[in-house]
């Protein structure tokens, strides 16, 4: 139970010695693909790559390829001959990473009476007692390992993913800048310091503020690229068309919303407007895709699936896209599931905008833009 005499007792040796009796969740494993799958793991475990190189050499000495339940699974190697198996290795550094397993609860040592590794064998020769390294926690602590390899390839695959949309969001605002010659000298700075974050080893939370930061750049530098289409004067003023409410009295488009939107879209029917724009207004969206939103197409995916989740029927639907057009239909349905239970009925509320559509009395632009000085009014109000 406890080792020779001059180590210490480390904190946690008894509950780790319970890994020499405890049940095994699988009968058997091989013994690299726990190794393989412990090295995708490791930071979990806080092993370093070294300490797994010590790990490799001491299961080369088991003798199968399986860790199984009820096998012999004690090796003895001396430190000499562990020290040359993991590639000429120091014995100083090799018992700090032996050390480390421990700790980590991947092997288990079982010491003799004197200090030293052997095992004696009985009549038949196999061994009857060994002293060494027991690998029997790798075996009970397998799934464990296998679940955390899983995690840590999905962690990876979603920080590879982060990365490839931030170098995309960077190329754009690089392009976009040489339409904008009077800005270079305060937004360049800016955008080599994003270039510059991402030439480190970035995790994911820093790698998600990344993305955010250069998201907002972006939406800025395509504000400022996006030229206002010139305003039709029509037979209406849209400045005093009745607005349609919900049953909370919430004014999806308010006057201020208006004001903004007449500024980079204009007032005609069929205003353009940015999905870079659509996606800062309507953040709640992305919750349910499970990729990035680059294109149209996937906005409009997005609320395809979303619709039933709103209790809209399909004749709903396919009446809004077919009046104001597929974009506009999914621009307007992003507002709607933005501004969450303020609105009690989406369902009628939709063809309310699809009969305002019509009449031409409605485009989703103030809307967006309604939500955009929604969110700029909270982030004032919030303390410095």
């Amino acid at each position: 139970m406890t080792p020779f005499m001059g180590r210490t007792i480390p904190a946690g040796h008894l509950d780790r010695l319970g890994l020499a009796t405890a049940p095994a969740p699988v009968p058997a494993v091989d013994k690299w693909v726990v190794l393989k799958s412990l090295t995708t793991a490791r930071r979990a475990f806080g092993l370093s790559d070294r300490t797994l190189t010590v790990l490799s050499a001491l299961l080369s000495f088991l003798p199968v390829r399986e860790l199984a339940d009820g096998a012999p699974l004690i090796v003895f190697p001396s430190n000499r001959t562990l020290a040359n198996r993991a590639h000429g290795m120091a014995e100083s550094t090799l018992r700090r990473h032996l050390a480390a397993l421990v700790e980590a609860g991947m092997i288990l040592r079982h010491d003799s009476p004197n200090g030293k590794r052997y095992a004696r064998r009985g009549r038949d020769g196999a061994a009857a007692l060994a002293f060494g390294f027991d690998l029997r926690p790798l075996l009970v602590r397998a799934e464990e390992i296998f679940d955390a390899a899983e995690a840590a390839r999905l962690e990876a695959e979603h920080c590879r993913l982060l990365r490839e949309e931030i170098v995309l969001q960077l190329r754009d605002i690089q392009q976009l800048m040489t339409l904008l010659p009077d800005t270079q000298d305060h937004l360049a700075p800016r955008l080599a310091e994003l270039r510059s974050h991402l030439r480190r080893r970035m995790d994911r939370s820093r790698l998600e503020d990344l993305q955010r930061a250069t998201a907002d750049l972006l939406t800025q530098i395509t504000l400022l690229a996006t030229p206002a289409p010139t305003t039709i004067s029509g037979g209406n003023d849209n400045q005093n068309e009745r607005h349609i409410q919900d049953s909370n009295h919430t004014l999806i488009e308010s006057k201020t919303g208006m004001k903004n939107a007449g500024t980079i879209m204009g007032h005609g029917p069929r205003a353009p407007i940015g999905l870079p724009v659509v996606l800062k207004a309507c953040p709640e969206i992305q919750t349910y895709y499970p990729e990035p939103i680059r294109h149209w197409e996937d906005l409009e995916a997005t609320m395809d699936k979303m619709r039933p989740m709103l209790g809209i029927t399909l004749d709903s639907w396919h009446e809004a896209k077919t009046t104001m057009g597929p974009q506009e239909a999914a621009t307007a349905l992003a507002g709607i599931v933005q501004k969450g239970a303020a609105i009690s009925n989406p369902g009628g509320y939709l063809r309310a905008l699809s009969t305002r559509t019509k009449a031409g009395t409605f485009t989703p632009g103030p809307m967006i833009m309604a939500l955009l000085s929604a969110q700029d009014a909270a982030r004032q109000s919030l303390p410095s």
